[in-house]
């Protein structure tokens, strides 16, 4: 196997920046708010502490999926999930920092609120400057016909990466034999993250109840960021390997220092027993006639 398993345990939904000095890796990871942590080879990565307080915060639990965008003024720019004071509710939340250490600022609410709750936030950037941000509507509020239903959206996103600038549209839902038949009434297309090669934009997204051997991630593609995106007939392209890994998940693409394109992930830390303590893993993808690869 080619991929990297990390020091790094009891997280989730890693995230990784590349910067001059080395990797910062962001992650679900403190019931107190999201530590950071650094690289310089991505594999030995030092606990750099908090980049972001649950006492300075808006949300009092379920901190989650944080991922962090450099913007073009050189401030750095993070997405997160965390449960609402007010509303007793997962909303997503944005927050602001000079260097990606931290401390990141939030406004002291909510990005948005559409009355539903929301989770797992990415930002990406076209080639033409313009933003676009990705989430989920959490199938915890989100029944349909009695399944709840994890769901993902896109909306147009504003320069400074702060405020949403039109309306979200639904782009994929739990439709697919592999996506469905595992748990009736609970199902899943979340962790969204995109990138574009070659005109083409490609999607990934988690399948299954993380804590599950068989949460997974498949890709669609499109040839806009808005969509339509077309789920891929080969999915799912990262999943469980008997005696390897347990519930390869919520994956996020970064480039490294030489160029290659890469992926974070996690994997259950216990292979025998599955849960929310997750070990986060790197490895590299390749992209192709419009198909997407994990090099494990």
């Amino acid at each position: 196997m080619r991929f990297i398993k990390t020091n790094v345990t009891n997280i989730g939904d890693p995230f990784v920046v590349t910067e001059d000095d080395g990797y910062y890796m962001y992650a679900t990871s403190s019931a107190d708010g999201f530590k950071v942590f650094f690289s310089v080879d991505l594999q030995d990565l030092q606990d750099l502490g908090l980049c972001y307080k649950k006492a300075d915060s808006w949300g009092f639990m379920d901190f989650w999926a944080p991922e962090v965008v450099r913007r073009a003024d050189g401030k750095y720019v993070m997405h997160f999930t965390a449960k609402s004071r007010a509303l007793n509710a997962l909303r997503t939340g944005v927050a602001v920092a000079d260097n990606p250490k931290g401390p990141f600022i939030d406004t002291g609410k909510p990005m948005f609120d559409f009355g539903y709750s929301t989770i797992d936030a990415s930002a990406f950037i076209d080639d033409d400057g313009k933003c676009y941000l990705y989430y989920v509507r959490d199938c915890s509020d989100n029944v349909i016909d009695g399944v709840h239903t994890s769901q993902i959206y896109v909306a147009p996103l504003n320069a400074e990466l702060t405020e949403l600038s039109g309306e979200p549209k639904l782009l994929t839902t739990p439709d697919c034999p592999w996506e469905t038949s595992l748990c009736p009434d609970w199902q899943w297309n979340e962790g969204p993250s995109v990138i574009k090669r070659d005109g083409v934009y490609y999607l990934t997204y988690s399948v299954n109840c993380f804590d599950s051997r068989e949460y997974s991630v498949g890709y669609a593609t499109a040839k806009s960021p808005l969509g339509p995106f077309v789920k891929a007939a080969e999915n799912p392209v990262l999943r469980y390997v008997e005696g390897v890994y347990s519930g390869p998940g919520h994956n996020s693409f970064f480039t490294d220092k030489n160029g290659k394109l890469m992926s974070a992930f996690h994997i259950h830390t216990d292979y025998e027993r599955p849960s929310g303590d997750r070990t986060a893993c790197i490895c590299a993808v390749t992209v192709g006639d419009k198909r997407l690869a994990f090099e494990v």
